[in-house]
C-alpha cells in the first residue's frame, strides 16, 4: 500500500533528558499528542518545584490538537496534564488506572472539566486522522499501555516505558502477539524507551523484591518506614503483601500516596485486605514491631516525608530508635547527592536505612539491553527513533539498533525541539521549534527564566551586599551614610570590617564626581571586595534622591 501525506514527530519532552516525556504527532494539520509529564529538578535548579515541558507549539495550534493519549499514570507521564488542559481543552484517553490517578491529579488542582475517556488495553479509537492501538506492557505500575499509531503516511509503534516481565506483580505480562502482529503488517517507525540503554543484560522481574522484603520484615525491630513514588501502584501491592505475612499493620503518609491507594483500591488496582491498611494515626499509637508505614521521599526531596523525616521536622511523626527506612526506587539522574545526603541524616538520627546499593528493595521499571534488542527484533520496524533518555542513552539505543540490523541511514536520533518527517515511507529531519524547560515555582508556570536561575545560583553561591543611598537632587551629594546589609557573603565579624571602608569608597564615588549613577556605586563596591576577598557577590544598589 503506498504512502500518502507527511507526519510529523514532534518530541516536546523525555528527548535528551529524563522526564517531561511529551510527544506530537501532526498530519494533516491535526496533533494528536502522546504524554504529558513533568521533570524533577536538578540540584542547581534552586526554588524550582518542577518542570514542564514547552508546549508552545500546541499553544499555537490549539484548534488543531485532536487529543491527547497517556500511557500510564507516572509523573512523568501525567505530571503536567492540569497545565496542558488549561490551555487546550481537548479529550483525554487513558486506561482505568491511568484515568483514576488523572482525576486526582486535576481535583488537586482545581481543574473542574476534562473531557476524560477511558480506554482498555487491546482496544482501538479513531483521534482525527490517527487510528491508535491500545496494548499492554509490563512496567513498574498496572494498566501500562504502548500504541500502535496509523496514518495514511504509515504504522508507528510508540512503546513508552516497559520491560519484559514474564512474572509482573500484577500477572500481566506484555502483549508480545501484538507486537507480531505489527510486526506482520509492516512498522514504519519504533520509537522506544531508552532509560536502561547503558545496562547489558535483562531487567530482573519485580518478584525479586519479594525476597528481599521479607527479609527487611523479618529482621526489623521497629517500625518499617518505605519510601516510594506515590504512583508506583505494585510496589505498594508488594509492601502490603509483607505487611501482612508478617502481621503488621500498613498505613500512608502523605496526600498524593493516600490519594492514589485508593483510587487504585477502588478499582481493583490494589488488593489490600481491609484489616491491614489503617489510618496513620492509629498506627503511630501502636507497637512499633506491628506497623509498616508507606510514604515519599524515596529521592531525598527536602519537602517529602522521608526528607523531613531526615531532618527532624516531619509533623506528624519523627523516627525513633530501631526504625528501619526502606528507599525503594533508582535515584533520577541529578537525585544522587540529595539522596546521599538524606540517607546520612536517616543514619545519623539512629534509623537503619536499606536502599538499593545494599539490597534488591527496587528493581527497575525499564528494559535493559538484551530486552531492547529482542523488541527491535520482533517489530522489526523499518525505522527507530530512540526516546525518554539522555543523550548519551540516546545514542546508546541507537547503537544497538545498528548491532541487530537496523541500517544506520534508519536509526535517527534527536533531542527535544526537533521535528522528524516520515513521509512516502521514509523519515527525515524537519524544522526546529522550542523545546526546553518551562519551570514551575509555586504558582508563577514560566515566568522563572534562565536569568533567573542563574541570579539564584550567584547569590547562593556568594551572597549580596545590599546598599541603601539618598542623595541631595540639587547637588548630587549623599544625604546620610550609606546603609548597608549583607548576607551569605562574609561573616558578621568581617562585614562589620569591611563596611567602614566600603562606605568610604561610596563617599568618595559620589561625592568626588558629583555622581549619582549606580552602575558607578556598583562597580567601586564589587572592585573593593573582590580585593579584599577575591569572590563577587551580587551587588545591589538603592538609590533615592531628596
Amino acid at each position: 500500500m503506498s504512502k500518502q501525506g507527511k507526519l510529523k514527530i514532534i518530541p516536546l519532552g523525555g528527548l535528551g533528558e529524563v522526564g517531561k516525556n511529551m510527544t506530537a504527532y501532526e498530519f494533516q494539520n491535526q496533533i494528536l499528542v502522546v504524554d504529558t509529564g513533568i521533570m524533577f529538578p536538578k540540584n542547581d535548579m534552586l526554588g524550582i518545584d518542577y518542570i514542564v515541558p514547552d508546549f508552545e507549539y500546541l499553544r499555537q495550534k490549539a484548534d488543531k490538537v485532536v487529543g491527547i493519549v497517556i500511557t500510564h499514570g507516572h509523573e512523568d507521564h501525567i505530571g503536567a496534564i492540569h497545565h496542558v488542559l488549561s490551555e487546550i481543552s481537548v479529550p483525554v484517553y487513558a486506561t482505568p488506572l491511568t484515568r483514576g490517578l488523572i482525576e486526582v491529579k486535576l481535583a488537586r488542582n482545581n481543574v473542574a472539566k476534562a473531557m476524560l475517556n477511558t480506554v482498555e488495553a487491546g482496544g482501538s479509537v479513531n483521534i482525527g486522522p490517527f487510528k491508535v492501538e491500545f496494548f499492554h506492557v509490563c512496567h513498574s505500575i498496572p494498566d501500562a499501555v504502548a500504541l500502535g499509531i496509523t496514518t495514511p503516511a504509515g504504522l508507528v509503534v510508540h512503546m513508552s516505558d516497559f520491560k519484559f516481565d514474564h512474572t509482573p506483580v500484577d500477572g500481566w505480562p506484555t502483549d508480545y502477539a501484538k507486537l507480531a502482529e505489527f510486526s506482520k503488517r509492516g512498522v514504519d517507525l519504533l520509537l522506544s524507551d531508552s532509560t536502561n540503554s547503558e545496562r547489558p543484560g535483562w531487567t530482573p522481574s519485580e518478584m525479586v523484591i519479594e525476597p528481599a522484603f521479607d527479609k527487611v520484615f523479618t529482621e526489623a525491630p521497629g517500625r518499617v518506614i518505605v519510601a516510594t513514588f506515590a504512583s508506583l501502584i505494585s510496589r505498594i501491592q508488594q509492601v502490603a503483601n509483607a505487611a501482612a505475612k508478617h502481621g503488621r499493620k500498613m498505613a500512608l503518609a502523605g496526600s498524593s500516596m493516600v490519594d492514589n491507594v485508593k483510587i487504585a483500591r477502588k478499582l481493583g488496582y490494589l488488593d489490600i485486605p481491609d484489616d491491614v491498611i489503617i489510618p496513620l494515626d492509629q498506627a503511630l499509637q501502636m507497637q512499633n514491631h506491628k506497623v509498616v508505614l508507606m510514604c515519599t521521599g524515596s529521592q531525598g526531596e527536602p519537602s517529602s516525608i522521608v526528607g523531613r523525616l531526615s531532618a527532624g521536622t516531619n509533623r506528624q511523626f519523627d523516627l525513633k530508635p530501631n526504625d528501619t527506612v526502606v528507599l525503594s526506587s533508582h535515584p533520577i539522574p541529578g537525585n544522587e547527592e540529595s539522596i546521599s545526603k538524606t540517607i546520612n541524616r536517616l543514619l545519623r538520627r539512629g534509623a537503619n536505612v536499606i536502599y538499593d546499593a545494599i539490597a534488591p528493595v527496587h528493581v527497575s521499571g525499564h528494559a535493559s539491553q538484551e530486552e531492547q534488542k529482542l523488541l527491535l527484533n520482533m517489530v522489526k520496524p523499518k525505522h527507530f527513533m530512540p526516546i525518554h533518555g539522555e543523550l548519551r542513552q540516546l545514542k546508546r539505543h541507537g547503537m544497538l539498533a545498528v548491532e541487530v540490523g537496523i541500517p544506520e541511514e534508519n536509526v535517527i536520533v534527536v533531542e527535544n525541539g526537533q521535528v522528524v518527517e516520515l513521509t512516502g515511507g521514509k523519515i527525515k529531519l524537519g524544522d526546529r521549534i522550542p523545546g526546553g524547560y518551562v519551570f514551575v515555582d509555586g504558582q508563577s508556570i514560566g515566568e522563572v527564566d534562565y536569568d533567573i536561575m542563574r541570579e539564584r545560583g550567584k547569590l547562593a553561591r556568594n551572597g549580596i551586599f545590599l546598599i541603601d543611598i539618598s542623595v541631595d537632587k540639587l547637588n548630587g551629594r549623599l544625604l546620610h551614610d550609606p546603609e548597608i546589609i549583607t548576607r551569605g557573603f562574609v561573616s558578621p565579624e568581617d562585614a562589620e570590617e569591611m563596611i567602614p571602608e566600603v562606605r568610604k569608597r561610596i563617599m568618595e564615588t559620589v561625592n568626588g564626581g558629583g555622581m549619582d549613577n549606580e552602575k558607578d556605586i556598583v562597580n567601586a563596591v564589587r572592585s573593593y571586595l573582590y580585593e579584599e576577598t577575591k569572590r563577587k557577590p551580587m551587588v545591589l544598589v538603592t538609590l533615592s534622591k531628596g
